[in-house]
């Protein structure tokens, strides 16, 4: 550039082409051209250079990439590939080309956005996948993410899979999260909200998805097929959130660890300020908040209900799964209630059992204490009960059972099962502690157990009261007189 510049300057002080040709020695095309441009112009392309190998094919090449939108992306067409099939068509040019014709053609058919501007109030929904160690086991896992894109705050959940429930439980903490319900919420088209897609922006949605809009009032808005660009800002996230806070890979004993640690960090990220904003997310977030709509006073029960029956095993089939009752309620009507983390199964308004939520197939949850009430009247099952198959006591059960066994022979194991039955009311901690004292004084009933279970207060701090005793009220006692004893015990005489 310094030459360049140089014989520009020369040339205009007065110095002739024919003296620059002789002291620089370079040919009169390239001195023309530092003449005639400021600066190197670099190579131009006049006329594009002929094709004719390739001619003839290009409609072909274009016939099969089109072709191939209708088709998965990672069954599409290479250019290798295309290369290999005109080939076998005839031509006999070379891979380049094919190459330049397949770029040139993705590049004019890539689609042009235009940028959008959100209103406060608003907010978009997506899901994502990530991989994470949970109980020291690798597992794929599906999270949820809220967005709002007036002021970039949003919130994540994770969970086991995409379903009613998770859907549910996942915008009632994300509107607590933000302390509002969006305006307007953008959805993708899944089946926990659609059942059907009309024409157009047109929906047949899920009851489901009704009762959740029902009890916030918020406004929906649903993407056409394939638009995900619709709902730009949240599908930015789903990869942010997943590079950020799942990178990483996460260990974590369980959900409930999982999702503190996940909304922790949408916390910290409140702190954080966007390219092109002068202020942070959180500073932003408010003016979301002043156009939400108020939470309301009920809040929403995240849960799925379906009527069904205990079986005479006391199980309840609920979403591919089994879980145990009381054996009382075997052969009555039950109905289950399937929350996010748990299940309860309920009689006439009465919760029977609570389980954990089983997010597998075709598996059951037994409670062992469900059964004792039966293995009391049939104590030859004890040991091959499966609902007591992998129930891990403490060591002074087994030391109970083998001493009433001894003392009392058959009746020993009906008389151990009537002592577990004490879980019923109390907590397994705390019937361990009273079986450790009764070992230790050699008491091993069921009813001496019991005793040591019974609240225990100092006498001094215990008064007598008559509340509630009213018809002590008149009760008067004399004083004592020992002349009564002394007739009782045959003396005359008063001491």
């Amino acid at each position: 550039m310094e030459e360049w510049s140089e014989i520009r300057i020369r040339h205009r002080g007065g110095v002739s082409k024919r003296a620059l040709l002789r002291e620089t020695g370079m040919h009169w095309t390239t001195l023309e051209k530092i003449l005639a441009f400021s600066e190197p112009p670099g190579y131009r392309m006049e006329q594009a250079r002929p094709k004719p190998k390739i001619g003839p094919y290009e409609k072909r090449i274009e016939e099969i990439l089109k072709k191939d939108g209708e088709v998965p992306k990672k069954q599409r067409h290479t250019a290798k590939k295309i290369f290999e099939r005109i080939q076998a068509e005839g031509y006999t040019g070379g891979y380049t080309a094919i190459k330049d014709k397949v770029r040139e053609w993705k590049r004019h058919g890539q689609e042009v956005f235009v940028p959008l501007a959100h209103q406060p109030g608003e907010a978009q929904v997506d899901f994502g996948y990530a991989l994470a160690k949970m109980g020291g086991v690798f597992r794929k896992i599906a999270f949820f993410i809220m967005s709002l894109p007036y002021s970039d705050a949003f919130f994540v959940m994770a969970f086991d899979r995409e379903c009613t429930e998770t859907f549910w439980e996942c915008h009632v903490r994300a509107f607590e999260f933000f302390g509002g319900v969006p305006t307007r919420i953008t959805y993708d088209n899944s089946r926990v909200m659609v059942t059907k897609i009309l024409e157009k922006r047109d929906r047949r949605l899920t009851d489901g998805f009704l009762r959740l809009k029902s009890h916030y009032l918020f406004d929906h808005h649903f993407c056409q097929v394939r638009r995900g660009n619709e709902k730009g800002v949240v599908e930015g996230v789903v990869r942010y959130a997943r590079q950020n806070f799942m990178v990483p890979v996460p260990e974590v004993c369980d959900f409930a660890e999982l999702n503190q640690r996940l909304e922790d960090c949408c916390r910290r990220d409140l702190g954080r300020r966007l390219r092109g904003q002068t202020a942070r997310k959180e500073e932003l977030l408010a003016a979301d908040r002043e156009a939400f709509l108020p939470l309301p006073e009920v809040p929403f029960e995240a849960c799925r209900k379906a009527s069904t029956f205990a079986n005479s095993l006391s199980l309840v089939r609920f979403d591919c799964n089994d879980y145990s009752v009381p054996v009382r309620y075997a052969h009555h009507s039950i109905v289950a209630k399937g929350y996010f983390e748990r299940v309860e199964l309920c009689h006439k308004g009465e919760v029977a059992a609570v389980h954990q939520r089983i997010w597998g197939k075709e598996r059951i949850s037994f409670e062992p204490v469900h059964y004792l009430a039966l293995l009391e009247k049939k104590p030859g099952a004890l040991d091959h009960a499966r609902p007591l198959a992998d129930w891990d006591l403490p060591e002074c059960f087994g030391v109970l059972r083998r001493r009433l066994e001894t003392e009392l022979r058959d009746e020993g194991t009906r008389e151990y099962i009537r002592v577990l039955r004490l879980l019923e009311t109390h907590p397994l901690k705390q019937l361990s502690r009273s079986v450790e004292q009764a070992l230790r004084i050699r008491a091993h009933t069921r009813d001496a157990i019991a005793q040591f279970l019974l609240p225990r207060q100092e006498w001094r701090h215990t008064p007598f009261r008559l509340d509630g005793r009213e018809h002590l009220r008149h009760v008067r006692i004399e004083p004592t007189r020992v002349r009564v004893f002394n007739a009782l015990l045959g003396r005359g005489t008063e001491l």
